[in-house]
């Protein structure tokens, strides 16, 4: 399974001297979090538009976050920033449930096979009738939501609060990381280490620094790249599978 680029719009700087805190400059932060450095981009769906891309019209993968749509439709709407969305084979095609606009792409992935995707518990993002949430697979499948969009990946790193069962925190596999949150308020909160962190450290990001009670790691390893056009982000090198765009809102649209 490829690895996969966590792209975000990032401000600079990281902040010392305490265990968490942030540099208030829009929808992303800098933020130190015991002792390690992260990015965390901070989405209101009230006020800001999620959408899913991978194939372009004529079927085609966008590949690169630098090709998505700047704009929603009608010229409103400005691309904020972009990001992977999950793990995806060799072909660009998602590994697991992908739901883009209403329409299910792939099915959910109940397999047992090796790789952090298959860490069970993994778990869906997914957003429905504007209202985020994440779910270990099994419950989402067994809700059968309607959702808008949807994307699967794993392992899950907090579930209800509860931390993933096989995380160690004396581990020594350090690598970078990249994650989903959604808070008890439904804000949505996007993370990527800037240096090596251990799956229970990155856990314990979310649940205990940005208070999400349940999350969802995307990738990591080498993805350390990030994309905004606003401030000059360029985006991935290697091509990637789905991917994740947020915009302002375009009010007049159907949201996601």
């Amino acid at each position: 399974m490829r690895r996969i680029a966590f792209l975000l719009a990032g401000a600079t700087g990281v902040a010392a001297h305490t265990d968490c805190t942030l540099a208030d400059t829009g929808p992303c932060h800098s933020i130190e979090y015991k002792h390690a450095a992260y990015i965390i981009c901070e989405v209101d769906l009230r006020r800001l538009t999620v959408r899913l891309y991978w194939n372009r019209p004529d079927g085609t993968p966008y590949a690169h976050l630098s090709d998505l749509p700047r704009q929603l439709e009608g010229g409103t709407g400005r691309l904020l920033f972009g990001t992977n969305a999950g793990m995806f084979d060799s072909n660009l095609k998602p590994v697991g449930l992908y739901v883009e606009r209403g329409q299910e792409l792939v099915h959910a992935n109940t397999k047992s096979g090796k790789g952090n995707f298959y860490m069970k518990p993994n778990g869906i993002f997914y957003i429905s009738s504007g209202n985020a949430a994440i779910a270990e697979t099994q419950a989402f499948l067994k809700q059968r939501s309607r959702v808008d969009l949807a994307t699967q990946s794993g392992p899950m790193l907090v579930t209800d609060g509860r931390l993933h069962p096989r995380f160690n925190r004396a581990s020594t596999s350090l690598k970078l990381r990249s994650g989903v949150g959604v808070r008890a308020d439904g804000k949505v909160i996007f993370a990527i280490s800037q240096e090596a962190v251990s799956f229970d450290s990155f856990a314990r990001l979310f649940r205990d620094g940005v208070n999400c009670p349940n999350a969802l790691f995307l990738d990591g390893d080498s993805a350390s790249s990030f994309y905004a056009p606003t401030l000059n982000r360029s985006g991935n090198v290697l091509p990637l599978g789905p991917m994740l765009a947020v915009f302002e809102a375009n009010r007049d649209a159907p949201r996601q």
